[in-house]
Order: structure tokens, then sequence, then C-alpha cells
């Protein structure tokens, strides 16, 4: 029995279905939808308050005008318009929609100019009105300043033009420290500013004093590259992580780990401590930055929004607390009280690999191949681009005398005017004696804490450190700037 069953191909079967569904509907297939008229008339209501809100009684009192110069049957036409006008017992909206919507009388449609003078017969209707000619005078003078406003001619807009750039003093460079056998990938200086750490892809954590340049310590503990530091301000404390997905809290009096954090599942790439609360954040290539408390080491909040790698986070005191960068060329601000998105930053067009703080001004900026972008907290408004650096960047600095600088991959250093994005120096430091040329990229830079002093990061396995030139002077190295129109562009 089941031998004798037809089969038909599937193009056949929906085929057939179609023709079933169609013959069920053709009956009503061009009949309109019946019309439900409370449904309607609530959704007229509804629009009319949403987009008309503001101007509905407008129309309620120009409807009542409509009524009184209905009513209003004496004179010519010309006569019920200035008694209407003048009617001080007409309300003043009313007045004031004749005034607007009614100024065409005061046109002479034969000759195309204004009437000479309108209210030439102003005693004649105050007595037919029975008004004071105090208001009728009153409103010859509206009348006259709107038409000064109408006659007044309108001047060009200028361009705005960006403002003369600050004078800084130009950096340079006044040592090269060598030791670790890798690319240096990230640096954080004490509180005390007597010394600074990096971190490289030797999988060492190294201690350096800052006056003289000398190896202080090493650390081991990370089995791949170390890519985070961050020493705490209130707790003898240094925290680093690496691409070993290994966050690592590290005791500086008894030079050892004493903290591990887990819970990341990939490569870890930044770190942060918040300023007034124990709570460290970390990011990397899992699209996460974590909430870590800094004692209970609990995973206190993930925060989950990005769609791919988060290069950089930075923490503050105010709102948003916790700023993070991604591959995914957006910027995060976050609360950390609700625990999500506050803003989302969608102007950069290409991966963003750094942030930097203003250490006084509620500003941050924000550096890609694209463009570094000066933003505005606490909901991250827009303020201007810094262009110049076609390089893919790295890594910012910025400083509370209004210097930022932008290291790239191509071993290049750019400082920046803080107020006006004016690109004062560029520089490019020689790579170490041995090393190819194209090892010459700039992964990590910091201020350390007075501010005198830029440590950089670089391929050629060194550590740089620049200072300003005491001996420059604004008339030996002038700010080579001429006047040029702003174009603040948003993309």
């Amino acid at each position: 029995c089941l031998q004798d069953i037809t089969k038909h191909s599937m193009h056949t079967l929906v085929f057939r279905s179609l023709k079933r569904t169609h013959d069920m509907f053709i009956s009503d297939q061009a009949a309109p939808v019946p019309n439900n008229e409370a449904a309607s008339k609530l959704s007229h209501s509804v629009k009319a308050v949403s987009e008309y809100g503001p101007v509905l009684h407008m129309a309620k009192d120009k409807k009542k005008t409509a009524k009184i110069s209905a009513a209003s049957t004496n004179g010519t036409h010309s006569k019920k318009k200035f008694t209407l006008l003048f009617n001080l017992q007409a309300k003043p909206m009313i007045i004031a929609l004749l005034l607007i919507n009614q100024i065409k009388f005061f046109f002479n449609p034969c000759e195309s100019k204004l009437h000479p003078n309108p209210f030439r017969k102003k005693k004649h209707l105050a007595s037919n009105v029975n008004v004071n000619p105090s208001d009728i005078q009153r409103l010859h003078e509206t009348n006259k300043a709107l038409l000064a406003v109408n006659s007044r001619p309108i001047a060009p807009r200028k361009a705005q033009i960006m403002p003369k750039p600050r004078w800084h003093a130009p950096w340079k460079l006044y040592r090269v420290i060598s030791g670790h056998l890798g690319w240096v990938r990230c640096v954080a200086f004490e509180p005390g500013n007597e010394w600074f750490v990096t971190g490289s892809n030797d999988r060492t954590i190294k201690i350096w004093d800052l006056a003289s340049g000398k190896l202080k310590l090493s650390l081991t503990g990370h089995i791949s590259s170390v890519r985070g530091l961050a020493v705490s301000d209130r707790n003898p404390y240094l925290f680093s992580c690496g691409e070993d997905k290994m966050v690592k809290c590290w005791d500086l009096e008894q030079n050892k780990v004493v903290r591990h954090y887990h819970g990341h599942l990939s490569a870890c790439y930044a770190l942060d401590l918040h300023p007034t609360i124990d709570v460290l954040v970390t990011c990397g290539r899992d699209s996460s930055a974590r909430v870590w408390d800094m004692r209970t080491k609990a995973n206190i909040m993930t925060l989950s929004g990005h769609t791919n790698t988060v290069a950089d986070v930075k923490c503050q005191a105010a709102l948003p607390e916790v700023i993070t960068a991604s591959h995914d060329c957006t910027v995060r601000l976050w609360d950390l009280a609700a625990g999500k998105t506050r803003s989302c930053l969608t102007n950069h067009k290409k991966s963003i690999r750094s942030i930097a703080m203003h250490p006084t001004q509620y500003t941050f900026a924000s550096g890609a191949p694209d463009n570094i972008k000066q933003w505005k907290f606490p909901d991250g408004d827009f303020i201007q681009n810094m262009s110049g650096h076609n390089a893919i960047v790295n890594c910012l600095a910025l400083s509370s005398d209004g210097v930022l600088v932008s290291g790239a991959d191509n071993g290049t250093v750019h400082l920046w005017d803080w107020r006006t994005g004016y690109n004062f120096q560029r520089t490019k430091a020689p790579v170490q004696p041995g090393s190819l040329d194209s090892e010459s990229g700039v992964f990590a830079m910091c201020f350390d804490k007075s501010e005198s002093r830029l440590v950089t990061c670089e391929a050629d396995k060194t550590i740089k450190i620049y200072k300003e030139d005491d001996e420059a002077s604004e008339e030996s190295h002038p700010v080579n700037w001429k006047p040029e129109i702003v174009r603040k562009k948003r993309f």
C-alpha cells in the first residue's frame, strides 16, 4: 500500500501549499481593514498632544478669533480687522495672533510696499471701539519694532578661528634604559615618584630608580607577556596583568604575589585602580571589563557590551567611574552603581587602543588611527579632533599643563596643545644599536608624578625618558601657527 503513494518533489509540494493558501484567502484578499473609530480618535488625540502640544492652545484661540470676526458685522473689512485688533476685551493671545497672522494687512497689494501709516485714523477707531489712545500708541510702537526687525540687513556669520595655542617648551630625549629582553609593553609610577615599574614580553616586571635609571628589582611569575601595571596609592601593592589571563597582586614589602584574580577567559590587556575605593578594573580580549574586590578577590561585576577586544580602561572618582576603549571602535562610559553603560561613543572609525584622562579638567582623550578625539564628561560630549598622527596610535599621556603626547606603532611621538589641538612637536627617537629600524614602535608612555619627565616603552626593548628643554624659549622655538578656520568633524 505504501508503495502506491506517489512521491512528489519538494518544489511541487511547496507550490501546492501556496495554491491552497491562496484559494483559502482569495475571497477577502482586497478587502480593506475595518476602521475602528474609537482607536482612530485615540490615535489622533495622542498624536496631537505629542507633536503639537505646545501650540494646541493657539488653534483654539484662532477658532475663537474667527467666531468674534464673524459676529462683528459693522463697517468695512479693514474696520473689522482694526476693531478686533484694538478690542481690549479680546485676549492678549488673540492680539498676538492677529499681529502675526494678519501681517499681510499692512501691505498694499497694489503698490507692493508697506502702508505709510496704518494708524492714521486711530482717533476715529478709538471712538468706535472704545479703547484708550495709550493702548493704540503702544500697538503702534510694536508695529514699528516689527517693521524695523524685518528691514534689518542680515550680517554674514564669520567662521570660527582657532585661537592661538599656548607656547610649550619642546621635549628632548635625555636617557635610554636597557634591560628587558623583549618589547616593553607597560609602565607605572609609584606615588612617591622615586621609582617606576615596567612590564615586558620577556614575562618579567622590573622596578627602576627614576633619578639614576638603575635597576632595583625584577619580579617573575607571569608565564606570558605583561600588558598592564598599576601601583596603589593607599596600599603597598603592585597589580599586574598579562596575556596569560592572570591578574596578580604583589606585596612590595615581601616582593611576592599575595593574591590572584581568576575570571578572564582570554588575554588581559590593561588594568586600573579606583582612586577612592578598593576596587580593581581589568579588561582584555574577552570583550569585557571586570571589576574585582581588591581584598576578597571576588569578581564583583562584569561590564559587558563591547563586541571586540577591550584595549584600555581608566577609572575616576566622579561619574562615570569607568571608561573603556575597544577595538570595536567605541568608547563606553560606565556607571558602577547601576552596573551598566552610561554612554557609548561611536565617533571613531578605527580600533581605539588608548585613552587618557586630564588630571584637573573633566575631560579625556581617545586615540585611534583615524583621529585623536577630545571628549567632555559626564556624557561624552565631543569637543574636537586632533588630526595629523597618521599611524596606529598605541598610547596617550596627558599632563595638567595641557600637553598631550601620543605614541604610535612606527615609533613617532607627537606632542599637542590640549586647548587648541595644535601639534607643536614631532619626534622619533633612534632605535637601540643592533635593532632593526622596524623595531621602533611605542607601546606605552606615562608622565611621572611631577610631570617633568615622560617615560616611553618601545619595541627596541628600551625605556626612553624625555624632559623639557630648559634652554628653549618662545623666541628660539616660536609657535609656527597660522589662523585657520576650525573644522570640528564628528566623524
